[in-house]
């Protein structure tokens, strides 16, 4: 069934209609090759590396110096000599190119510092160096990540050739049960569908149940659909998303969508903006899969090692022992999340033989978390913080793990070896699980340690 008065072939998803609008095109058929031109491209400290390519072509200027955006994040402050060397020359590049956006070692994580500081917008194709860039889409754009050689092309060209892909449709219905959080409604979407259930695929969410999810969670949500395999992922941007950005915007000159360099003068003028903006799929539209999920079905979820979708429910997992609890990364590093962490623990300590690792997934969320007192809290419980970034999440940073060692980590991925020795297993979790865990020193339900 089409929409009334509308014909087949002009019924599209958002990734139709966001590939449209990037590769200048009034519409286009799933399966079908552009060109592309992103609104911003991303990478962080592998941008040196990216420039040893791109400089392989024989150029001294990149062609979009305005729409890179590059953050220093995954090794900061530089844990070693050749990471240090590395930071040097992204720098450096940076400078020599007069890249528009770049964000210094400690800022935060790329994804969430782009979304703070108001860089990506609805209906913008960003396209990223790194595999979690259909994060974006919480925003209502189109993020995907690409290989560096890609990126090197996208640099020397302004364009990068994609497919448009098939799309599927998930509607969320219900409400979150207590203590049940979008990490544990990924996880479930994960463990039913699978690691490859997504496979180059646009996840679209829809359903009444997402006004109701907080701007945090639904980062958390569209951000996992990563591990699903999925080209991007998208949810329909609301009052809130366009109210967000337009806070963000109004203190940044030169920001406002459609004005080129003047500032804009009021909320209200930027929020018109922003929904002009914006794309939504056509009631209609052609999906490879649709899928269901009431929310108030899910609970508390855990990832098994060493894959994201061998999940249980943590009810299954309470005689796992703890050695490191880690809270932090893209998924799950924001305000809301170190709130859940600060109510299981408040007035409570670490397990003995347990330690709480904690990285704030930016600058802004370390001050407001010390504004609120939550961080002199959570040190009295027994955490320690890292600089805002990516902190062990890839185990090239501070807070590995040794051999036989486990970690529950609200992280998005417990590859074998991927948070230091390959003998160390990770359980992926919620951060309220993740803290109730460091408290009781094995894997438990928050309740077990909230009465």
């Amino acid at each position: 069934m089409t929409e009334v008065g509308r014909p087949a072939d002009m019924v599209r998803t958002f990734a139709q209609k966001a590939l449209a609008r990037a590769s200048g095109q009034k519409a286009l058929a799933v399966g079908e090759i552009v060109d592309a031109r992103p609104d911003i491209a991303l990478s962080h400290d592998n941008t040196a590396a990216i420039a040893e390519i791109w400089r392989q072509f024989g150029q001294k200027r990149v062609a979009i110096p305005e729409r890179m955006a590059v953050t220093l994040d995954h090794a900061v402050p530089a844990p070693t000599v050749r990471h240090a060397q590395n930071h040097v020359e992204v720098r450096a590049f940076v400078a020599e190119q007069g890249i528009g956006h770049f964000f210094e070692v400690g800022r935060g994580i790329c994804h969430q510092v782009l979304s703070e500081e108001a860089v990506v917008l609805p209906g913008d194709l960003i396209l990223g160096s790194d595999s979690h860039t259909p994060h974006f889409g919480w925003l209502g754009a189109f993020g995907a990540g690409v290989g560096r050689s890609e990126m090197a092309v996208l640099w020397a060209t302004g364009e990068l050739w994609l497919r448009v892909p098939e799309s599927i449709r998930i509607r969320l219905e219900g409400a979150l049960g207590e203590w049940v959080t979008t990490k544990d409604v990924a996880l479930t979407l994960i463990g039913d569908l699978g690691a490859d259930g997504a496979l180059y695929r646009s996840v679209e969410f829809e359903g009444p149940a997402i006004a109701s999810l907080s701007l945090d969670s639904r980062a958390a949500l569209v951000n996992m659909m990563a591990e699903m395999g999925a080209k991007n992922a998208y949810m329909p941007p609301d009052e809130d998303v366009f109210r967000y950005l337009a806070e963000r915007l109004l203190t940044r000159p030169g920001r406002c969508p459609g004005r080129g360099a003047e500032p804009c003068e009021t909320p209200g003028e930027v929020a018109v903006r922003l929904r002009r903006r914006a794309l939504y799929p056509d009631a209609g539209a052609a999906y490879a899969a649709e899928h269901l999920l009431d929310l108030s079905s899910v609970k508390p979820q855990v990832a098994r090692p060493h894959q994201v979708d061998d999940t249980v429910d943590v009810a299954e997992l309470e005689s796992v022992r703890v050695d490191q609890a880690f809270i932090g990364t893209c998924t799950n590093g924001r305000l809301e999340d170190l709130g859940a962490v600060h109510r299981v623990m408040a007035g409570r300590r670490t397990a003995r033989g347990t330690r709480m690792v904690i990285v704030p997934a930016s600058s802004e969320v370390w001050n407001e978390a010390l504004a609120r007192g939550w961080v002199a809290d959570l040190a009295a419980s027994g955490a320690v913080f890292g600089t805002p970034g990516c902190g062990p999440c890839m185990g090239n940073h501070l807070g590995v793990l040794a051999p036989g060692e486990v970690c529950i980590s609200s992280a998005n991925r417990n590859f074998q070896g991927r948070m230091g020795d390959r003998g160390a297993t990770i359980y992926l979790a919620s951060p309220a699980v993740v803290a109730a865990s460091a408290v009781a020193g094995r894997i438990v339900h928050p309740r077990e340690v909230v009465e």
